[in-house]
């Protein structure tokens, strides 16, 4: 097969260029000015949380947009167009994970007014060792997810400009590593107002126009109807069916729990929230503005089955990835409009940016709040002093997340068993906090076996399902019966090599390519939407019984405020009926200077 430039033809023109590189000069722009203002770096405080009084608006904005990438643009579409629409009721999970977020998490975490979120993880096991576990499992997901969200949409991208992988991951990556080192959580922020907008209605633009082509949204919807791809209520009771409303609800839920919830970069946005009850309403405008982009993301996937459903360009050879449909779709049918070409790929590079600049500060912030900052040889360091070394780790951040882009590139398949083993470490990681918020019970001993049992368990069911399970998702129908005339011979040659080549996809969580399917399910063909919540429950599980096992805690020894307060009272109420005494008030040694870590209640 051709080379991947060869194969979707660049039609990026002058003005093209010119619409992409403005969202490059403003988004560097905004750095440099937060900057010289003295906004983003005149203190810790002020660089990593913007001084817990920046304007809501745009920390809701920069919230969505942080959690919502380029990933998503891509890959939400690619897996409508190749499996249907019943991935789209995972917002109905999202919609549950928001309120667990706003009623169970914040008004345990916000209170403590923490810089890192795994402070909480150390007042609430009294063990700095457990926090430093938790955070080197976080920071090592990150860097993978930084890499892979800096090389997935080159790869489709490039192809789009002629602009070779690498060079794209080198100018983004050294774009976004420049401001957000000169200009901190604020110039993320702003900047991340830019690029939610522009994600949106860029990919609205492509939408509306290639409808038009079409007919109109409701001939798409009649054109995926007939094509088998709407599908929203399968309810389907087994965990072996890749997608049912069961487990997209569950994964929603996860999704949520785990990039919102429980994460460093958006809790550094809830922090930036001068009160309470400002914080609870950004998991609210997050979910409203995840509906609106997700929502356009999932009908650019229909769009481009109506288009396609005669000639498919990946079965056809004219693309090599499924995750180059979008970009395919633009180049060939809106390339006569002048623009519209640079307004989309600004579209996806801003989401790239977004969640780049929002990971970068948030590994920063962890790394100096975690490891650093109560060293010998750091702890007397000035406030100025400071906020210079985050800026060097922010630096070192993006270089990283350049470094994983281009070996990325590299890996080939062994970019889909990354992506995989950074999913599997959220699971354990969310089971952790849920652990500490509802089982008033658990000590540290059962905290840390939680967290050991449920990664390694974890990661084994990835290795499992690649290499062991034969197993592979089963696309819906696509036809090249429409394509212009080419001889059958070459249609399944294409077809061929792109079964070969193509073995991950961005929105894919099994490999396309593979052993022969096998009829008899096993552990590792359970559908990946469980994953997460097998991990945080096997977790629970296991934080419990060796707390039981070990000497729990009792509701004396516990700072209710730790804890999510029904749980807390629930375990205090079975407590007494089993025969406790009350008042208590033994908290164990070491809980004092547990909490003499955090900063002075307002």
């Amino acid at each position: 097969m051709d080379s991947e430039a060869e194969v979707i033809p660049a039609k990026f023109t002058v003005v093209d260029y010119v619409v992409f590189s403005l969202m490059l000069v403003v988004s560097v722009g905004i750095g440099v000015y937060t900057s010289l203002r003295g906004k983003g770096a005149s203190s810790t405080q002020d660089f990593l949380l913007g001084g817990r009084d920046m304007n809501m608006a745009s920390v809701a904005l920069s919230l969505t947009g942080g959690v919502i990438s380029a990933i998503a643009i891509l890959g939400l579409a690619t897996e409508v167009y190749l499996y249907g629409t019943q991935i789209v009721t995972n917002i109905f999970g999202c919609a549950l994970g928001v309120l667990l977020v706003r009623n169970v998490i914040l008004p345990v975490v916000y209170p403590l007014k923490l810089v890192s979120i795994y402070q909480y993880i150390e007042v609430r096991f009294r063990s700095q060792p457990l926090r430093k576990y938790a955070s080197t499992c976080q920071v090592l997901s990150s860097c993978f997810y930084l890499g892979i969200c800096l090389y997935a949409p080159s790869l489709a991208l490039s192809s789009v400009t002629n602009l070779p992988t690498w060079a794209s991951v080198i100018i983004m990556g050294s774009i976004c590593t420049f401001y957000i080192t000169v200009g901190g959580v604020k110039a993320v922020v702003y900047t991340d107002v830019i690029q939610t907008l522009l994600m949106f209605f860029g990919v609205l633009a492509v939408v509306i126009l290639c409808c038009g082509d079409v007919g109109g949204i409701a001939k798409v919807w009649e054109l995926a109807a007939q094509g088998d791809r709407l599908e929203f209520f399968n309810l389907d009771t087994s965990p072996y069916t890749r997608h049912t409303l069961w487990s997209t609800m569950v994964i929603g839920i996860f999704m949520v729990f785990s990039f919102l919830g429980v994460a460093q970069p958006p809790y550094q946005r809830f922090a930036s929230a001068p009160t309470l009850a400002h914080a609870q309403r950004l998991p609210l405008f997050f979910l409203l503005g995840m509906v609106l982009l997700w929502g356009v993301f999932y009908t650019s996937g229909l769009v481009a089955y109506a288009i396609y459903k005669d000639c498919d360009p990946l079965t056809s050879g004219k693309i090599e990835k499924p995750d180059q449909i979008i970009p395919y779709m633009v180049t060939d049918k809106l390339s006569h409009l002048t623009g519209i070409a640079g307004l989309f790929v600004a579209a996806v590079y801003g989401g790239v940016l977004s969640s780049l600049s929002s990971q970068g500060n948030a590994i920063a912030c962890v790394v100096w709040e975690d490891f650093l900052k109560e060293r010998a040889f750091f702890r007397n360091f000035s406030d100025r002093r400071a906020t210079n070394v985050i800026k060097i780790l922010s630096s070192i951040t993006g270089l990283i997340a350049i470094g994983v882009g281009l070996l990325a590139g590299k890996l080939g398949t062994i970019n889909y068993v990354l992506s995989l083993i950074s999913a599997a470490i959220r699971g354990p990681l969310c089971g952790l906090f849920f652990v500490g918020l509802c089982a008033p019970w658990a000590n540290t001993k059962g905290a840390t076996a939680g967290l050991s049992v449920s990664l390694v368990f974890n990661i084994w069911m990835v290795i499992g399902r690649y290499f062991v399970s034969g197993k592979k998702p089963v696309r819906l129908p696509l036809s090249v019966e429409g394509c212009p005339e080419e001889t059958v011979a070459g249609i399944l040659l294409n077809a061929t090599v792109s079964a070969i080549t193509n073995t991950t996809s961005i929105s894919e969580t099994m490999p396309i390519a593979g052993p022969p399917q096998v009829t008899k399910n096993t552990i590792y063909d359970i559908s990946y939407c469980y994953n997460g919540c097998i991990g945080i429950l096997l977790n629970y599980i296991v934080s419990s019984i060796v707390s039981f096992c070990t000497g729990p805690y009792l509701p004396g020894q516990i700072e209710e405020h730790l804890v999510y307060a029904p749980c807390f009272r629930l375990y205090q109420s079975v407590y007494l009926l089993l025969g406790g005494k009350k008042p208590l008030d033994d908290k164990p040694e070491g809980t004092e200077e547990a909490m003499g870590m955090l900063p002075t209640q307002q």
